[in-house]
């Protein structure tokens, strides 16, 4: 989707895990120049407390008990801490040569998004129609914006594997979200986390099969899904989408979440076969 730093699409598909670019030696001193971390670490403290400021203010405004408001901030809190510490990670992979740049600047905002949309996990038995038409527009903001980051990216010739990862990550925490949020809505069982879990899970089973590891060919495939994805879980957190319609929804989006899996591990069993010989 967003910033292809190389074939493989950054979506949530197998071909997520981080992309195989390898770093010029400029690149990876990345880690060694103070600089970049200084000027990313002063962008997530002022977005830390402009996400905050936000989830405090839309507390307020839906008038929610003060224990709950607590809990919401709590989890604002908690994602945006996982939103930081992706941008943080990897830094070695970004471009040398630029500052932290545009295109991570919009991802960050979509990091604030998805943060805001977090914390509202543990009212979700709280919320109103508003507010859960107010959450699909977060979604669908965040999801918008995941194709502006990484036009600015090609645009300004600096895309690289640190900002394809940085979006990975984001694309599935905003899955995984709105699958909790459909879950303790009651308007999907359990394993509708499992479209938010699929990634972290395939990287995982990577450690024990590296073959799980290797590049993807491009796949418009696996980007439609992705959006496919998001917006079928947005969709069904609106009243438009009454269970059981918003279960079969999600069901089926699922079903093919789970399909672009299985392709593309087979095509990674394949080629890891030929490999071997």
């Amino acid at each position: 989707m967003s910033r292809p730093a190389t074939p493989s699409a950054p979506v949530p598909s197998a071909s997520t895990t981080t992309p195989p670019v390898t770093a010029s030696p400029a690149a990876r001193s990345g880690l060694r120049r103070p600089g970049l971390r200084l000027e990313v670490a002063a962008h997530l403290a002022a977005a830390a407390v402009a996400t905050l400021t936000a989830a405090l203010a839309a507390g307020r405004a839906l008038d929610l008990p003060d224990p709950v408001l607590a809990r919401c901030m709590a989890a604002t809190a908690a994602t945006f801490a996982l939103v930081a510490a992706s941008a943080l990670h990897g830094l070695g992979g970004h471009p040398a040569a630029t500052g932290w740049g545009n295109a991570n600047r919009v991802t960050l905002f979509r990091g604030c998004l998805i943060a805001l949309a977090g914390g509202a996990l543990p009212a979700a038995g709280l919320l109103g129609p508003g507010a859960l038409w107010l959450l699909t527009g977060l979604a669908l903001v965040a999801l918008a914006l995941d194709g502006v980051d990484g036009w600015i990216a090609r645009r300004q010739a600096v895309a690289s594997a640190y900002g394809a990862r940085f979006d990975m990550d984001l694309d599935t925490l905003l899955t995984l979200l709105l699958a909790a949020l459909l879950w303790r809505l009651g308007e999907a069982g359990a394993w509708v986390l499992l479209t938010g879990l699929l990634r972290p899970l395939f990287v995982a089973a990577g450690v024990f099969r590296g073959w799980l590891n290797a590049p993807l060919p491009y796949s418009l495939r696996r980007r439609v899904v992705c959006v496919v994805q998001i917006a079928v879980l947005a969709a069904a957190l609106t009243p438009l989408l009454e269970p059981p319609l918003s279960r079969l929804a999600v069901g089926a989006a699922l079903g093919v979440l789970l399909f672009s899996f299985a392709a593309d591990t087979v095509w990674l069993f394949r080629h890891a076969g030929r490999t071997r010989t």
